[in-house]
């Protein structure tokens, strides 16, 4: 798959991180920032930049990463055809993709270890999207993203 990454500055470090883990599964990584420094910038940039590409098709899936995960969600599901998941363990990086078809996931730089960032990207990348009745239910979403428009 071809994945985007972007962090704000509080996930620099943790970008690199899951861009190395990424890179070890097998897939290629589009780096999207912020870039070599923890000068403050500001989340929504970088959320809108991979939520647009996921969207468009431009790449398969897109990783995001601030202090909580919180405000990069928001920004990122903004973003029509987005469907950004702030995933805090294992079972949520499963279930926004089985359930949710997923395409952003969002991850805390602060209150998740090393050891469960793993773990959910891990989960989050490896799990496919059930389909079915789900299917219907992601359309849904996808009419209410029509409807505003």
């Amino acid at each position: 798959m071809n994945i985007s990454i972007a962090s704000d500055h509080r996930g620099l470090d943790v970008k690199e991180e899951i861009r190395r883990l990424v890179e070890g599964m097998g897939h290629s990584v589009k780096d999207e920032g912020a870039f070599h420094s923890e000068e403050r910038v500001d989340y929504p940039d970088y959320a809108a930049a991979v939520a647009k590409q996921v969207a468009s098709g431009q790449v398969d899936r897109g990783i995001l990463i601030c202090a909580t995960g919180i405000g990069m969600s928001i920004a990122a599901n903004k973003v029509p055809g987005a469907r950004a998941a702030n995933c805090t363990c294992t079972d949520f990086a499963e279930y926004s993709r089985r359930h949710n078809n997923a395409n952003v996931l969002c991850l805390s730089a602060d209150y998740l270890d090393r050891a469960a960032r793993s773990e959910i990207v891990e989960s989050w990348l490896q799990t496919e999207f059930e389909g079915g009745r789900h299917a219907t239910r992601v359309q849904k979403i996808q009419q209410i993203e029509q409807d505003q428009t």
